[in-house]
Parts: structure tokens; sequence; C-alpha cells
């Protein structure tokens, strides 16, 4: 397909070469398609040359909605970047000349079967904002209720396509002609980012979210999550209710209209904490354009096209992070951060056992709850960034939803202490991975593990035994070979010593109930299980 692309592909190495960025044209394998590149590298000039972090964000301005959202990715990931590309990345702006007037009156006629003025007792075709794949419209609905009209741009699905689709192939190149790029996982991420924006394109998607959230919170009065107008909603055209209200970065506007600052900086944290630990589904993106403050204080949230996910195995990796750091144990700390880590060659737990010793020096002898969070989570991803160890994509939106919940809450209130809020939830998470129910679900897969174990095991001994009797071919193993073998029989070890301990846990219990009989019933459902798990 690259044939079918080229023009795209010289545009897109043009604009790298004009603003110095060569590395990246050698990298992806593009010098072929612009030969004489080297002639291109001429730097915009301006009174105080451009750093190339600010080159990087320039470029993609120039290539437009897939490559600003690409850049706007990366300003999440600081496992992946330093922090001045992160900070230059966030700068990413979106804005750009509206469509036409009679294309977007078209455009809703041919999605929702009628012209504007027919459908809405007002319509605005001039946007409240322009963006490169969408742009946003103040209308009223015949009942008289205020919402905004979010129309795609025509031909924008088509265009990311396309970038996509060289995206993905300058990845793959990359991937074998960049030696910098070898601890990192270029193509997935590339098939990651593809599957996350184009998830963004489909505003039924994006209004599922909003009323996702919207169940989520519909017993807490102090978030307002906008109404979906499904009768005037599809993949291309999303209708929501209006939400008004003061910026939240708005400082002097905010005390101006009494809103108490210190509790909204608690309220916002709480929202997040909620997201996290016990809804499973977060905004984010939460930065100070998604959020208005009402004039009651209450928190308007809009804009749920990139959401995140805490599934089960998310949560217990949270739950064993930490617990570590409430331990300040850094080796445990280390141990927690290479079981999820994303990583190319076997990561060295003792070289990061060793880097995460200053890191809780930090907040040594203080409460968890007293702790910097952000710097906290900013000093961890130098480490693994300087390991080249990668986060996994929920668990990167998930540190920066944190980070930015922090920063927003310190702005607000200088004495504001994130871990205050998070620190009862984090407790409740350790919690639960050790209560009898969790315990119990442990041992049984230990159990039906070990079965399984001791089923397999004498039959495949027996054909080992007669592979060696009958001269069997000669083996030659690999350390990488070896591997796979190695974690599977660390793990059958871990649960082999999980069951000596369920046994010892098995009969304190059982002296515990003989001691007080008042407690068998609680802990009559759990035992159960141990006894399923471990027959």
């Amino acid at each position: 397909m690259v044939s079918a692309h080229l023009d795209r592909y010289r545009e897109i190495g043009e604009t790298l070469a004009r603003h110095g960025l060569g590395v990246l044209i050698g990298a992806s394998g593009m010098e072929r398609w612009i030969p004489f590149h080297r002639g291109l590298l001429r730097q915009i000039r301006r009174d105080k040359p451009y750093s190339t972090a600010e080159h990087v964000r320039l470029a993609l301005e120039e290539l437009g909605p897939a490559f600003i959202k690409l850049g706007q990715l990366l300003s999440t990931r600081p496992d992946l970047l330093p922090p001045a590309y992160l900070t230059e990345l966030a700068r990413l702006q979106d804005s750009i000349a509206p469509v036409p007037t009679q294309v977007i009156e078209h455009l809703v006629e041919q999605e929702l079967g009628a012209p504007p003025d027919s459908i809405f007792a007002s319509f605005d075709l001039v946007p409240l904002a322009s963006a490169s794949i969408g742009q946003a419209h103040a209308a009223t609905l015949l009942d008289g209720t205020e919402v905004v009209v979010k129309v795609r741009r025509p031909g924008a699905v088509e265009q990311i396509e396309v970038d996509l689709e060289i995206l993905q192939n300058l990845a793959a190149q990359a991937s074998r002609r960049w030696e910098e790029a070898a601890d990192y996982d270029l193509t997935g991420l590339a098939d990651e980012f593809a599957r996350t924006l184009r998830a963004e394109l489909d505003y039924l998607a994006e209004g599922r979210n909003a009323e996702r959230f919207a169940d989520n919170f519909a017993g807490n009065d102090g978030i307002h999550i906008p109404q979906v107008f499904w009768e005037t909603t599809t993949s291309r055209i999303l209708t929501l209710e209006r939400i008004r209200g003061l910026k939240v970065s708005d400082l002097p506007a905010l005390d101006a209209g009494g809103i108490d600052r210190p509790a909204l900086a608690a309220r916002a944290a709480e929202v997040a904490a909620q997201m996290i630990f016990d809804d499973g589904f977060f905004h984010a993106d939460p930065h100070p354009g998604n959020l208005f403050i009402e004039p009651d204080g209450r928190i308007g949230l809009i804009d749920f096209g990139m959401v995140g996910v805490v599934d089960s195995e998310l949560r217990e990796q949270l739950g064993i992070l930490l617990l570590a750091l409430t331990r300040k144990d850094p080796h445990r700390i280390a141990a927690a951060l290479a079981r999820f880590a994303v990583a190319r060659v076997p990561v060295n737990l003792t070289a990061l056992t060793a880097d995460m010793v200053p890191i809780v020096d930090l907040y040594q002898g203080r409460p968890l709850t007293e702790v910097p969070v952000g710097r906290l989570i900013r000093e961890v991803l130098a480490v693994m960034r300087r390991r080249h160890l990668q986060l996994p994509r929920e668990f990167s939106l998930l540190l920066k939803m944190v980070v930015m919940t922090e920063g927003m809450g310190v702005q607000l209130d200088p004495n504001f202490h994130l871990g205050e809020v998070l620190g009862p939830y984090a407790q409740r998470l350790v919690a639960n991975r050790f209560s009898p129910a969790a315990v119990a679900q442990h041992l049984a897969e230990a159990g039906f593990d070990a079965l399984e174990l001791a089923t397999r095991l004498p039959e495949q001994l027996r054909r080992l035994q007669g592979m060696i009797d009958a001269g069997g071919p000669e083996v030659h193993l690999r350390a990488a070979d070896l591997e796979p073998l190695v974690a599977r029989l660390e793990a059958m070890m871990q649960r082999v010593v999980v069951g000596m301990l369920a046994a010892a846990f098995v009969r304190g219990v059982g002296e515990l109930i003989a001691a007080d009989p008042e407690r068998r019933q609680s802990w009559e459902v759990p035992l159960l299980g141990i006894g399923v798990g471990t027959a």
C-alpha cells in the first residue's frame, strides 16, 4: 500500500526534514521517498531557536489530526518520553478553520433526516470550537433544552485511516532499523494508538461512555455528567446537554463566585478515586478544559472520548504496588513494577531495587497519606524510562489522571494532599486483596493447578524416560528458551508455598473457631472455597 499513499509519505518526510528531525526519517526508512531530504533541513528561524521538542510539536501540528492525537497520547506516557517532550506535547493545539456552514447543514440533514432548523429550535452554525476531527455547535432542542452538538468533519475518518496505516508501517520499519527503539514495542504502541483513535472517531461510543459515567455517579450530587440525546445522535453527530460554568483553572473567577476551593479540590479527588477504585472506569483526559464549575460548586465533566478501564488484573497489580509502597519496601516495589511492566529483556530486579531506594527515602518516616503522589509517580516513571520498561496503556492513563488530579488540587488549594483522599481507597483495596473470599479464590486456583500438575507430571516423566532410553534426538537449549519453563516452575512453586501456608491458615482459623463458635458463620463460605480448591 506504500505506492497508494506515496504523496502522503513524501509530505510526512518533508515536514520532518523541515523541522530538523532527520533522525526520524532515517529510523523509519523514509529517505527513499525524499532522496534529497538533506536539502530540506532548514530550521524555522526566530529570535530564540526552537528546541527539538518544540520542533516535534510543530511538525505534528502541521501533519494533522492523526499526528496531533499521537502527540497528545504520547504526552501521557512519561515511561516513554522525558519531561521536556511531555511538556511540549501537552501544548499541542487542535484548532483549525471551521467547516463551511452549508457543509454542516448538509451533514446534519444527511445524518438526522432533516435540516437543522427542523430538528432544533435553534442551531448556531458558528461553532463553539473547531478541531481537526470535529467541531461543536451550540443548539436548543424543540423543548427548550440547551445542548452542544458535536459534528465530525467530512473526510476525517478517511484521512486518519490513511495516516494510521502509514504510522503502523513506519513503526514496523523503525523497529527493524532503529537500535534505540529495540527496547520498545513500537508496533504494539502503533496498534494500540490505532485502536484508541478509532474509538474516539465513533460518537456513539463516546455517548455510551457518558451514560456509563452518569450511571456510576447517579447518587453523587457533586458531579454533573451531561445527558445524551440519542434521537439526535449518530456515529458522526453527538448531542449532549450543555454544561455551563467557570473554568476550574480560573482562580479569581472561582473566588469571585464564592466557590470553596479546598472543598472543590477534595471533591475532584474523590471523583477520581471513585472512578479508579470503585467503578474501574475513569476519564483519561481530565484537563482543565474538560471541567466546569457550576455556581453551586458542582463539577461538570465533558469530553468522554478517551477513557480507561481498571479490570480485575490491573486492580490486583495496583493492590500489590500500593501494599509495597505502604511498607516502604524497595524490593517489593521493584518486584511489583517488574510484574506488570512490558520489557523486551528480563528485568534486572537487583538494579531496579537499587533504583527504588532513593525514591523510598523521599517519603521515609511519612504516612502514605502525606506523600506527594505526583512527585513519587514521576520519580518511579523516570526509573522505568531509564530501564526501558514500558507501562501497559491503561496503567499509564491511570497514572496520568492521578498526576493531573493532584496538580489541579494543589492549584486550587496549596495545602491539598491527594494521598489523604486516595489513602482510604488504597487501604480498602489492599484489605480486599487479603479478605477471606480473596484468599479462598487464590487457594482454589492453587489447588486446581496442583491437581493438574500431579496428574500430568508422571506421564510427562515417563515419555521423557522413553525418549532417553531410545536414544532420542540431541537437544540444544538457549537461556531464552528456558525462560517460559522457568517462569512456569516459579509460578508452580509459589502455589506450592501458598498451599503450605493454606494448611497453617486453615489450622489457625479452625483453632479460632473452636475457641469462639460465633465466628464460624462468617468463615463457612470462604473455608468451603478453600476446601474445594485444595481437595
